[in-house]
């Protein structure tokens, strides 16, 4: 059976998410529908948003479910559009939820850099909104996401919504990452938006939600019934938005430290190994998570490799359909070609043990140290 190292892609469903969603499916009854079981169901809905916006501080009438982090995404981009929005500036360390849907509505994309060590540079932020053309690019709208989920570099979303609020902006925060990991204060952020997924915190895949500020403008994309709302139509996921509220009531206080200290034995035995370099160590991170690049070893031959050795975990870069692709977050950060060609991430979680680390450090050790000598050869 493989050890599990990949939990920024997908924690594994924790059990009183089963347990809760196990319940939710044996009821009978639509939200939406007026009878009794349907009030059972719809009560049920709201017990959760109320328990999620606790966790998030924030208010649960500002919580929007949705299918994941990237409809929530989506969701909140066209809404920027539709506010009057024509050139939005993100993040160069973004994912494609945010890039793609920005390229997608149409509008021109500007990107904030970011440090060597990955962190967004606000004093560029700063200088671009100071001299913002409002007639011709419209609303100012920023995208920040609260930790990037390949380095795990936490951002500094409050001193950025800082910055887009004195221009009168809209601020937007994929904090998808920073579920079941550390604590987002919504309300701190100072964001209009953010968008959070149930699976990465040990909930189930399929569910996600869109926070909002009281002042955010939203358009709906999602037409018909009128639930959430009116904000976002289709049948509620019951099971699922109740197995949100469970997961994250089932984070243990200890959890962060703990991987922590996974995290940081694990990058102690790698980053002295000769070719390693660690990214983002020298900035806050997720507990979580290690990006490292071995040089001259491509990316997706060290995950199947490790794969094989039974081991599962990501390249820098692993786009939804499975491919493997150059990081362009590490590239951002200053990495070369082959740097970025040659990254992976470790991300451990709440079943990671102490054994397991040290069993992917000796096998990755190991298989490197066989290939390295062909892999400078071959340069």
């Amino acid at each position: 059976m493989s050890i599990y190292l990949d939990h920024n892609a997908t924690s594994p469903l924790r059990d009183e998410a089963r347990e809760a969603m196990l319940a939710a499916y044996a009821r009978v009854g639509n939200a939406s529908s007026v009878h009794g079981l349907g009030r059972a169901a719809r009560a049920l809905v709201e017990r959760s948003r109320e328990a999620i916006a606790r966790h998030f501080v924030t208010r649960a009438e500002d919580v929007v479910f949705t299918s994941g982090g990237t409809e929530a995404n989506n969701l909140a981009i066209a809404s920027a559009k539709a506010a009057g929005a024509k050139r939005l500036i993100i993040s160069a360390i973004e994912h494609d939820a945010v890039r793609d849907s920005a390229l997608a509505n149409g509008m021109d994309v500007e990107i904030l850099p970011v440090t060597g060590e990955g962190v967004a540079d606000l004093a560029w932020l700063e200088a671009r909104l100071s001299g913002w053309n409002r007639e011709a690019d419209g609303v100012p709208f920023v995208a920040l996401m609260a930790a990037n989920n390949e380095t795990g570099v936490i951002q500094p979303v409050e001193s950025a919504g800082r910055l887009v609020r004195e221009a009168e902006g809209l601020f937007h925060v994929d904090a998808v990452q920073m579920a079941g990991k550390l604590v987002f204060d919504f309300a701190g952020s100072l964001a209009h938006y953010a968008a959070l997924s149930a699976h990465k915190a040990g909930g189930p895949q399929g569910v996600g939600a869109l926070l909002l500020a009281c002042d955010a403008p939203l358009t709906r994309q999602m037409h018909g019934g009128g639930q959430e709302k009116g904000r976002r139509s289709g049948t509620e996921n019951v099971a699922g938005i109740a197995g949100f509220a469970a997961a994250l009531d089932a984070v243990q206080a200890g959890e962060p430290a703990r991987m922590v200290a996974l995290r940081d034995a694990l990058q102690l035995r790698l980053e002295s190994v000769e070719g390693v370099r660690i990214w983002g160590a020298g900035a806050d991170r997720l507990p979580n998570t290690l990006c490292l690049s071995a040089e001259g070893w491509p990316s997706e031959i060290q995950v199947i490799a490790m794969d094989l050795a039974g081991f599962a975990i990501s390249a820098g870069a692993a786009c939804s359909s499975g491919k493997v692709r150059k990081s362009r977050v590490l590239e951002a950060m200053g990495a070369s070609a082959e740097e970025a060609a040659s990254a992976i991430r470790i991300s451990i979680g709440r079943t990671t043990e102490q054994d397991d680390v040290n069993r992917f450090s000796e096998a990755w050790t190991r298989e490197y140290a066989r290939v390295r000598p062909r892999l400078a050869a071959a340069v």
